[in-house]
């Protein structure tokens, strides 16, 4: 895709998103949090930092459909991309396949980073995106409205599959680890995540990413203007927030991010469109453009490299290495232990946020 070309939009919501989770691999919302008054202001804005433990809807819980989301949006701009350079649908496959493959090894293998030993586990945001691609290829070539269909047939099996499931121990919907996403944990990799994660919420969220090729699709459409687009999209994600918010305050289904229940994935995906429909009038519309979003840009022109960097390199040395530093200069300068550590990680962010700024200079782009 040509320079002019790019949706501005989309590249400052995929480095918002990517910002924010860089942020979260320096430890800088543990830091901030740490030692504030529980309800205390403070600690009721970091709160939303962090996942909600379980029956709730919190700013940190956007961040995976964030993710997922967008890369869904970029997909037919890639696709149209790699079609007027005289890809075949044969080759959009193969490179589908391929990136899905990929996915799912850098997933897997940051798992057994995380453990510092082989394992085998499905439940990072790599690893569900790896098949959540391809099922949103699969069906992108399709109407818009059986696209969205399919998306909802995905949440309805899923939301039968928990309400129903017969096997004891297992038959309790909504209970941690009692559930049908925790029994097909126990026959995928004979274990539960400690967090109440479930490997199978690739099949309610790939929703998410089907959802977001359809936005990607009307904003490649021509039988619309740029109004007409961003109106589009915003109405549908306030039908989401209504329907998911609705299913929960009715009773009818908890919203509950941990084991991806429909009422999640439907109010977290009208968060999803109503953020991208703001980024789009505000950035493709109405033209503003801040000398301060590049930042942004910058950080999400390497989506992949600064992830995996970020929870590799990152967590498991660089964070370390800043922190010898800057703990004998917060000595020196008689600085509290709690700014310490948030000084700590403001540095170790802008050294990563100047790793890609020089990535970007040089044109290195880490893509799939």
């Amino acid at each position: 895709m040509e320079k002019s070309e790019r949706l501005v939009s989309l590249d400052l919501f995929r480095g918002l998103t990517m910002f924010l989770l860089t942020a979260e691999g320096t430890e800088l919302y543990h830091a901030l949090i740490t030692g504030t008054g529980e309800g205390s202001f403070v600690n009721m804005i970091m709160q939303q930092f962090h996942h909600h433990p379980w029956n709730g809807l919190r700013f940190w819980d956007l961040i995976q459909p964030f993710f997922m989301f967008i890369v869904g949006v970029a997909m037919p701009f890639s696709m149209a991309g790699r079609i007027k350079r005289g890809a075949t649908r044969a080759d959009n496959t193969k490179h589908i396949l391929w990136r899905s493959f990929l996915l799912l090894l850098f997933g897997t293998g940051l798992h057994c980073v995380y453990n510092r030993e082989i394992v085998w586990q499905l439940w990072n945001v790599l690893t569900q995106l790896s098949v959540t691609t391809l099922i949103a290829y699969m069906v992108m070539n399709m109407k818009w409205r059986d696209q969205i269909l399919i998306s909802a047939g995905l949440l309805l099996v899923t939301g039968l599959a928990y309400r129903f499931f017969p096997l004891e121990g297992y038959n309790e919907p909504f209970t941690p680890d009692k559930n049908f996403g925790s029994w097909m944990d126990m026959l995928l990799m004979g274990q539960l995540s400690g967090g109440h994660w479930i490997a199978i919420n690739f099949i309610p969220t790939a929703a998410h990413t089907i959802w977001g090729v359809v936005a990607g699709q009307v904003l490649l459409s021509s039988n619309f203007d740029a109004i007409d687009k961003a109106k589009k999209i915003a109405i549908a994600g306030a039908i989401g927030l209504v329907i998911g918010y609705g299913m929960d305050f009715t009773g009818f289904e908890p919203i509950i991010k941990r084991i991806c229940t429909p009422a999640f994935v439907i109010a977290s995906g009208g968060w999803c469109l109503l953020a991208l429909a703001l980024f789009y009038w505000l950035i493709d519309i109405k033209g503003m453009k801040p000398k301060w979003l590049f930042v942004f840009i910058v950080v999400g022109m390497n989506p992949l490299f600064i992830y995996l960097f970020s929870n590799t390199v990152g967590g498991q040395w660089f964070n370390g290495f800043v922190g010898y530093f800057t703990t004998d200069i917060s000595h020196w300068l008689g600085i509290s232990e709690y700014f310490h550590h948030v000084i700590t990680a403001l540095v170790t962010l802008a050294l990563e946020v100047g790793l890609c700024y020089w990535l970007y200079r040089r044109n290195i782009f880490f893509r799939l």
